[in-house]
């Protein structure tokens, strides 16, 4: 028994002494970490290209001349809209990140399509123009856009109802202005609105004048009538600078016409007018386009003139953004409302603008894109373009009365109600 107890007391001895001797564990630490501190992104400097000083425009405008009336017009309208775009810093240009002011140059062509055709070179040459700003009448610029379309500079112009150069295939030729289907049309519109039926001008005769534009006209008018429940009962031609207009003012007369559509330039209309009066002949309804656009026909023409209607593009009494402010600064330079030449010429420069801005660059074909796609309200009411480039736009009657110019029609524009029969 002694030694079974002393073998216990020797094991107990033993685990004790090597319990001793294990290493106590050393607890494993927790280290926290601070939350990293998050850099903030830098911003990336973006560098852009040096801004040209000027955004080029060219032109070749007839201020002499036959169409020099005309040409006045169309470049106040310009100036006027370039001055105020530049005033407000000019166009924004994404490429430059920076507004860039507008700078047209133009060159008075005399009426002379070639050197219309000089002038649009000249400019192209030596001032790398990004677009093209018209001149004024359709024989004018049947010439220059061919150099547009040869060139490949976006051209937008006003002035011309010759709807045949929107047939040619021309990719950067853009008019916001009526042409002759839209005038054809309407002026049929516009009495079939205007006048009861029963007082309605049935009998039609056409004065054509052999142009190409003239034909075009008158062929629509002829062609048109019939089925707005008009007849032609006459049509003669006679050429630019005839006199003596006797022969078809006697022979309508006989005809039994009751209302007249001619397109002849200011002179001849008012030889017109003034021999109508002078052989007692009295239609009840005359629409002169072109003519009568001159701010000088009711001085020129007297009480001959006087009820004379036609489609002039626009008129200062429309009730759009922008045009009492055009007006007011026209009345007090010529102390006296825009002409209707103004505002559409003015209108271009808005395109223009607007395109380049979309456009973001001065790239000639990204710039005629983004024209072609406009759809914009300016000093014209809203404007839009169709694939050949002929605008959507107002085609709005106007009429001479007691030596104004009166817009009549449409009713929701009026400034005065149509005279009718004409005095």
């Amino acid at each position: 028994m002694k030694a079974r107890a002393l073998i216990i007391t020797i094991v107990l001895l033993i685990s004790l002494m090597l319990a001793s001797c294990t290493p106590t564990p050393t607890p494993t630490p927790v280290v926290t970490q601070a939350p990293q501190e998050t850099e903030a992104p830098q911003a990336t400097a973006i560098t852009y290209p040096p801004a040209p000083e000027f955004i080029e425009i060219g032109a070749s405008i007839p201020l002499t001349g036959k169409f020099g009336s005309l040409g006045k017009q169309v470049k106040v309208g310009y100036d006027y809209a370039i001055a105020d775009i530049n005033a407000a810093g000019g166009v924004y240009v994404a490429e430059y990140g920076t507004k860039i002011p507008l700078r047209l140059t133009s060159y008075d062509d005399e009426s002379d399509p070639t050197k219309a055709v000089s002038n649009l070179e000249k400019v192209f040459s030596e001032q790398k123009v990004v677009a093209y700003l018209g001149g004024a009448a359709s024989g004018m610029h049947a010439a220059t856009t061919a150099i547009a379309e040869k060139n490949k500079v976006p051209y937008l112009g006003i002035s011309f109802a010759w709807w045949n150069i929107h047939q040619r295939g021309y990719k950067y030729l853009f008019s916001p202005f009526p042409k002759s289907p839209d005038q054809a049309r309407d002026v049929f519109a516009a009495l079939n609105e205007l006048v009861p039926a029963d007082q309605r001008p049935t009998s039609v005769a056409v004065f054509q004048e052999k142009t190409d534009w003239g034909n075009e006209e008158g062929g629509l008018f002829k062609s048109m009538a019939g089925p707005a429940g008009y007849k032609v009962v006459y049509y003669a031609e006679y050429a630019p600078g005839t006199t003596d207009y006797s022969t078809l003012i006697l022979e309508a007369q006989a005809a039994g016409a009751d209302m007249l559509l001619a397109m002849p330039t200011t002179p001849d209309g008012i030889a017109i007018v003034k021999q109508i009066a002078e052989l007692g002949w009295k239609p009840k309804f005359i629409n002169f386009n072109r003519a009568p656009d001159a701010s000088t026909w009711g001085e020129a023409t007297g009480a001959a003139g006087n009820g004379m209607s036609l489609f002039a593009g626009w008129h200062y009494g429309e009730k759009f953004p922008g045009v009492a402010e055009l007006n007011a600064k026209h009345q007090a330079e010529f102390g006296r409302p825009s002409d209707i030449l103004v505002g559409p010429a003015y209108g271009c420069v808005q395109i223009l603008a607007d395109a380049i801005e979309r456009a973001g660059s001065l790239d000639r074909d990204t710039v005629r894109d983004a024209i072609a796609n406009t759809d914009m309200m300016t000093v014209m009411g809203n404007v839009s373009f169709n694939a050949d480039g002929t605008g959507n736009v107002l085609n709005p009657l106007v009429q001479w009365q007691n030596g104004k110019m009166e817009l009549v029609w449409p009713l929701d524009q009026k400034t005065a109600d149509f005279i009718y029969p004409i005095p």
